[in-house]
Parts: C-alpha cells; structure tokens; sequence
C-alpha cells in the first residue's frame, strides 16, 4: 500500500439555508446557489468522500478502507445563510468550531433555565419556544462543544466546522414556523426531543469535553468520541497521529500537508499507518486536526 496524505472531495449538500461561501471562499465546487454543508471526512451508505489524488484517484474513502461498518468521525463544514432548526441528538456528541461569524451572529446554546417538560410543550405549541432558548452571540476562534441531549442550532451568519460522532440521528423540535416550498411546515419530532433533552451546566460539558486531556494549549476537545486540535503555523511542524487516523482541514492559509499542496477549504485524510505528518505553511496557515 502506497502511503499519502489523501486529499478528499467532500459530499456537498444544498439545503434551503444554505448559502454560498463555501463554494466561493473554500474551494467547494458545484453549481449549487444554496450550498449549506460539505462533508469533510464521511464514510457512510450513501455519503461518501472521494480520493482526489495520487494513486488512490477516485476512490471513495470508503472503499480505500475496506468499507468500515463502524467508522467513528464524521467532518463537515456549514454555510448558514439562514437559521437551522432548533435540534437536539439523542446519541451524538459533536463540537462546533466557529471558522467566520458576522457582527451580531449567534448560536442556540441550550434553554434559559433548567428543563420543564411541560413549560417547554406549552411554549412550543404556542409559539414562544424562542423565549426560553439560550442564544449566545459568537466570534470566529470560538469553541462550542454539544453533547447528546444538549438544545442547539446555528443562526444565520456563520460558517463552521463541526466534528461529530458519525450519527445523523437528529430531533427537530423547533423550526420557527417556516414554511417549505410547498408551503407546508417541516416535520417536529417534539415528544422525541423532549425525552432526549437534558440539563448541563458548563462545568458539565467542560467536563466532557476534556474528558480524556486537557493540558495542551493546542487542543479544542479530547473525549471519548474524538480528539480536536487547532495549529496557527508559521513554520514547519510535525503532528502526529497517537496511533490513529487523522483528518487535518485547512480553515486559512496555504501550504502543504505532507508533500500535498493544501488551500483554503482543502481536507486530507492521514492513514494510521503513517503515524504522522508535517505540515508546512507558506506563509501562515491554519488547520484543524481531528483524531479518534
């Protein structure tokens, strides 16, 4: 087996609240007006990355390994033009990096005050759920960590990096009231949100979120589903891989991961095999480099 640094195409999805910075700012290629997410690092039925380079050209990653039926990570960027829909997971922890915000963009982080079943039916069916939603307003370089249970969703405005555990269970229990297409509201899933919610302090997720580590100044998250760490580089460093897979996704800058140029927006898969790899700026660059 030949061993590179794998530059992925990522699966790109249009969604009604997406837009078109990811196509225009980071590389994305498509035709789509409303480009909401691209998948990064996915291995999934029907989801897939595809090998851009080398010898491995226009497999999917899927394919190069041997169609894992578990594989842990799931990597995606996302473009909100819009708001999404207020969710909550029932298995799947994930951690947000935020990569652009504009003035005033904020996320939902959460309920106001401790969970209510029967407070947070009643405001839904009347429309008032917005009142006891926890909004927080972001800044590009800030890390918002979500664990299974947590109440969430992105607002309009902002371009992220979300590292997830490779699930895409997803209770949707508000949605503003919007409309599709077709003039129909989209589907809840309250009764299954309400019995997934719970209540976190931030001690509590602090707490899941470094888990596993947290005395290095590099790191974003280290917990049992995944390993996040953040290099601004102005030189050459070696990162290395602690015995497993990485995916290292260019958020700025230029440069090379291994002997592979790398852009804005560009995603790389690093085989265990290769333990490690150097990344090498041009000038400066940053990358998030996820493990498991």
């Amino acid at each position: 087996m030949e061993l590179y640094p794998l530059k992925l195409i990522p699966y790109k999805k249009e969604v009604v609240w997406g837009g078109t910075r990811l196509r225009d700012f980071y590389g994305k290629d498509c035709a789509f007006d409303r480009l909401g997410e691209t998948w990064e690092l996915s291995i999934r039925e029907k989801e897939n990355s595809v090998i851009a380079n080398g010898v491995y050209a226009g497999m999917t990653l899927k394919e190069y390994l041997g169609f894992p039926s578990d594989f842990p990570l799931l990597v995606k960027l996302l473009d909100a033009r819009d708001s999404l829909s207020v969710q909550v997971h029932p298995a799947k922890t994930e951690m947000w990096y935020i990569v652009e915000a504009e003035p005033g963009a904020k996320l939902v982080y959460g309920l106001k005050e401790k969970f209510d079943r029967e407070e947070i039916e009643k405001a839904i069916e009347t429309g008032k759920l917005e009142e006891r939603l926890n909004y927080v307003e972001v800044r590009a370089g800030e890390v918002y960590f979500i664990p299974s249970g947590l109440v969430h969703a992105i607002c309009a405005g902002i371009v992220i990096a979300e590292i997830q555990q490779n699930s895409d269970v997803t209770y949707r229990l508000y949605d503003y009231m919007r409309r599709q297409p077709d003039g129909s509201l989209r589907q809840l899933h309250v009764a299954e949100s309400l019995d997934t919610i719970r209540d976190f302090t931030q001690d509590d997720i602090d707490a899941i979120r470094f888990s596993k580590k947290n005395n290095d100044p590099f790191l974003l998250a280290s917990c049992e589903f995944f390993t996040v760490e953040k290099y601004t580089l102005e030189h050459a460093r070696c990162i290395g891989a602690g015995g497993g897979f990485m995916h290292v996704l260019c958020i700025d800058g230029s440069g090379k991961i291994g002997n592979e140029p790398a852009s804005k927006g560009d995603g790389f898969f690093i085989p265990s095999e290769m333990g490690k790899v150097t990344i090498t700026p041009d000038e400066i660059m940053t990358v998030i480099v996820s493990k498991k």
